[in-house]
């Protein structure tokens, strides 16, 4: 989502250079997006105060001259290296005692609903940011595809043509409380097979025991149509993947956001978090949820113990939002 800042900073100053410090694993996305001209690792992990360690790479950006540092997390911590490094420019949201820290502070970030607009601002002059600032107005994120790479990851793991792919994205790292059921996403393959696609299933390595068991839970027939990816590429490859999938059936995650940046149709699942808050930015979305009255609690586990947001989203609620989604984009075509 941080995409869309870079867009609108490009389309404002086009002969901006833009770097970002970013965790080591956010990288390869970063190369991907064609606004950034250098991901630089940042070495020092979540909730590390570490100021000494601060301070040295600061010192080591000094030397770039940057005029402007955009500060998206809201901690005070955060703020502290474009301040050391002697940035004259240091604009961010108001966070925990970020007064000093930043000298062009937004008052409240809360003016916006989505968190996309909440870093677009920072890109527009804070007299004009509500008048100039929306989800709709805001640039969506597009990542760059390796059409080498994809054919041979395509090759490498014997994925053909002959049928339309759907990807399904059945894990989350928030926790379980964004995680439709397994066997819910077994049946939603079986239906999607049985009516002539073929199934991709993503992941990383934690996710391999729930892909592995939503395959074994297909009919015989359905499973050479089901191929499970989980724990075999690297983030990167998922990304060309994805690229490769008409639809991406996805849980409120990492990877359903970079599905609609490379260009899928998403049906997205949402059970204790909202799309009111982090949406797939993409105009071809359908959104499915419960209107059960304790969602969204945002809880990575459920509170009351039934996760009813979850087991009373059934496959054919979610079937039947695929379909929908299929028919209105033929409309639209």
């Amino acid at each position: 989502m941080s995409q869309s800042l870079y867009c609108e900073l490009k389309s404002r100053h086009p002969s901006a250079t833009i770097d970002v410090l970013a965790p080591a694993w956010c990288g390869p996305i970063l190369e991907r997006m064609p606004e950034v001209d250098h991901a630089i690792e940042m070495p020092i992990g979540h909730g590390d105060f570490s100021l000494v360690k601060r301070w040295k790479i600061a010192r080591q950006l000094a030397s770039h001259r940057y005029t402007h540092a955009f500060i998206l997390p809201n901690s005070a911590k955060s703020a502290l290296i474009p301040l050391f490094a002697g940035i004259p420019v240091r604009t961010g949201w108001k966070g925990e005692m970020r007064y000093g820290l930043l000298n062009d502070l937004r008052a409240d970030r809360k003016v916006f609903q989505y968190m996309v607009e909440r870093y677009v601002a920072l890109a527009v002059p804070k007299d004009t940011m509500l008048e100039e600032v929306s989800l709709e107005k805001s640039l969506k994120p597009r990542l760059n595809i390796d059409s080498n790479q994809q054919a041979q990851l395509r090759q490498r793991f014997s994925l053909t043509s002959d049928r339309e792919v759907v990807g399904l994205c059945p894990g989350a790292e928030f926790g379980p409380s964004k995680r439709w059921p397994a066997d819910y996403y077994a049946e939603l393959a079986s239906s999607l097979i049985k009516a002539g696609k073929q199934i991709w299933l993503f992941g990383s390595q934690k996710d391999q025991e729930v892909t592995q068991h939503i395959r074994n839970l297909l009919p015989l027939e359905c499973q050479s149509h089901c191929f499970d990816l989980a724990g075999k590429t690297t983030l990167v490859e998922v990304v060309d993947l994805l690229a490769c999938c008409h639809t991406v059936v996805s849980n409120d995650s990492g990877l359903m956001h970079i599905a609609a940046a490379v260009g899928s149709q998403i049906v997205a699942i949402y059970g204790s978090t909202s799309p009111k808050y982090t949406p797939p930015l993409s105009s071809s979305i359908a959104i499915v949820s419960t209107d059960i009255n304790c969602r969204p609690c945002f809880k990575r586990e459920c509170p009351l113990g039934h996760m009813d947001c979850l087991h009373k989203l059934s496959p054919e609620m979610v079937m039947s939002a695929y379909q929908n989604l299929q028919r209105t984009t033929r409309k639209t075509i």
